[in-house]
């Protein structure tokens, strides 16, 4: 069995050495290679590991156009994981198989950002779904699915790898029976579909007006990258690791009450203990390494 497969982030490095284990990966396609501070160039993980793999990478800027790459290589089978960009329907069409996995229990939770919504939404469940691609966003037939619990000590990165080892496992079992025509899948509820879409730039903005559970789980949906942050005197800082905190004070929100041996500020209804924080142009510290530092900060002030 010939596959081509499509994926970027570090979820579907896994899946890719699985696929290149037990069948032959002809070409990979990943998203274009950016550059970070400093101009250095910064390859996807999907590519980094197709190199080491020494598996061809074709790198479109958009498959809208530019798929006649994929119908070289005679694949038998598409498989995507995370791959972030459209796939039209005239590369679906020609090839026997379409397969994605997807981190979310579908149909809940279509679309671009899945795991890092569910945390940032208090789900306490999420899950992978091995589907068919379809012209619709998620909607194709499902092959399997398996659940897991969002423990409060998850965050998306954390998520993320449980979510694509767990996808590897299940698209391994899985496939013998969908390329063998055993399974053929089973439709989507669309009346239960829900969509979680990429997050924004504001959605990374640390609002203390916001009850401390919804500041908890904001933390962490976007820990490790990019991070949620607050603005203090104009500077950033952001917060990777938090937890919260009973206070029942009439204290403003905002408000810093205390950074003694802690970080502790007031929000609509609680509190919130900042465990890990980032200041701009620096390392990632430690709280109490951060406060035994910085002169900046000072109890009372409201951010």
């Amino acid at each position: 069995m010939k596959i081509i497969f499509l994926g970027t982030p570090e979820f579907a490095v896994p899946i890719l050495e699985m696929l290149n284990q037990e069948y032959e990966v002809v070409l990979v396609v990943t998203k274009k290679d950016s550059y970070g501070s400093h101009n250095k160039l910064i390859m996807s993980p999907v590519k980094l590991k197709a190199n080491e793999l020494n598996i061809p990478v074709f790198q479109p800027e958009t498959l809208k156009d530019n798929y006649e790459e994929l119908f070289k290589y005679n694949a038998d089978c598409l498989i995507t994981a995370a791959y972030g960009l459209f796939i039209p329907s005239a590369v679906l069409n020609n090839f026997k198989f379409n397969i994605n996995v997807h981190g979310s229990l579908l149909p809940k939770r279509r679309g671009g950002a899945p795991i890092q919504r569910a945390i940032l939404e208090g789900d306490l469940k999420t899950g992978v779904t091995i589907m068919q691609m379809s012209k619709k966003m998620d909607a194709g037939l499902m092959y399997a699915k398996k659940e897991i619990d969002i423990l409060p000590s998850d965050n998306s990165t954390t998520l993320f790898l449980k979510l694509s080892i767990i996808g590897r496992d299940l698209l391994k079992e899985t496939l013998p029976s969908i390329f063998n025509y055993e399974n053929k899948g089973i439709p989507q509820n669309e009346e239960e579909a829900t969509f979680s879409y990429v997050l924004t730039k504001e959605e990374e903005i640390i609002d203390f007006n916001k009850n401390s559970l919804d500041i908890f789980n904001q933390v962490r949906a976007f820990a490790l990258v990019p991070g949620a942050y607050f603005k203090y005197k104009d500077q950033p800082y952001k917060v990777l690791e938090c937890k919260i905190v009973d206070d029942n004070s009439d204290l403003l929100p905002g408000t810093i009450i205390s950074l003694k041996k802690q970080m502790l500020i007031k929000t609509k209804d609680k509190a919130i203990s900042i465990l890990k924080i980032k200041p701009a142009g620096k390392k990632l510290m430690d709280i109490n390494n951060f406060l035994n530092g910085q002169r900046i900060f000072k109890e009372n002030d409201i951010i």
